[in-house]
């Protein structure tokens, strides 16, 4: 399941993509190279939320998973599943209270299960890439927690996924009995999914949680991280 993922710098404080950013990193009218940005489970991610009093869409930081009752710096959990996330808690409250928010990505990296000759399995990295540059949202339901020992609420947040898609499912998950990926929101639910119109019922703005599907978008594994010289 997806545990970190990419995004341009120059991304980070935009609301509203309804014109195409579809430049890539260092394309432009003589501009500099843009900043590729990872972001990973437990670091700050640039939240696009509605503030309802404004009547406009802000950019809010927060912690990519919401803090373990047992110890507030283990994010856990990480993901909500789109088929439960208006049912089970910690999930549904959010859901229902309008805390939805939305992060833009450029790839983003899914693990698959690998056994090894010697028989232990270990997790190998793939990095799925549109290859159009065009700034695509993941789905994130955010939700405030009073933590003892620090002086303001935390504000975090969780990935929603959905039902991997053929590519995720066949080329990389192929092992796995319940592959998931995250939703993916089109451009046009946005609006929905932020809860910019308070008329749409829970079911529509659960809807909007889809698997992308009929995509021509590249997977490759991750290369491996040089290992350390040894010392002597």
């Amino acid at each position: 399941m997806c545990g970190k993922f990419t995004g341009m710098a120059s991304w980070e404080d935009v609301v509203d993509f309804s014109q195409p950013l579809t430049r890539r990193p260092g394309e432009g009218d003589g501009g500099g190279d843009d900043e590729v940005r990872l972001y990973r489970v437990n670091t700050m991610l640039p939240v696009i939320v509605w503030d309802a009093e404004t009547r406009a869409r802000r950019v809010v930081r927060m912690r990519w998973g919401f803090p373990d009752p047992q110890d507030w710096r283990r994010p856990r959990p990480i993901h909500a599943r789109s088929e439960s996330i208006d049912k089970r808690e910690p999930f549904r409250t959010p859901f229902n209270a309008g805390r939805r928010g939305i992060v833009v990505f450029a790839t983003f990296n899914e693990g698959e299960e690998v056994v090894k000759p010697s028989g232990k399995s270990e997790t190998r990295q793939w990095t799925i890439d549109p290859r159009d540059g065009k700034p695509r949202g993941f789905a994130f339901v955010w939700d405030r927690f009073e933590v003892v020992g620090l002086p303001a609420p935390m504000l975090a947040c969780v990935m929603a996924t959905v039902p991997a898609n053929a590519l995720i499912a066949t080329q990389i998950m192929a092992n796995q009995d319940d592959p998931r990926m995250p939703a993916i929101l089109a451009d046009e639910d946005w609006a929905t999914w932020l809860g910019e119109s308070a008329a749409a019922p829970a079911a529509d703005i659960k809807a909007v949680l889809k698997t992308v599907e009929g995509v021509n978008w590249h997977a490759a594994p991750e290369p491996r991280a040089p290992r350390a010289p040894r010392k002597r």
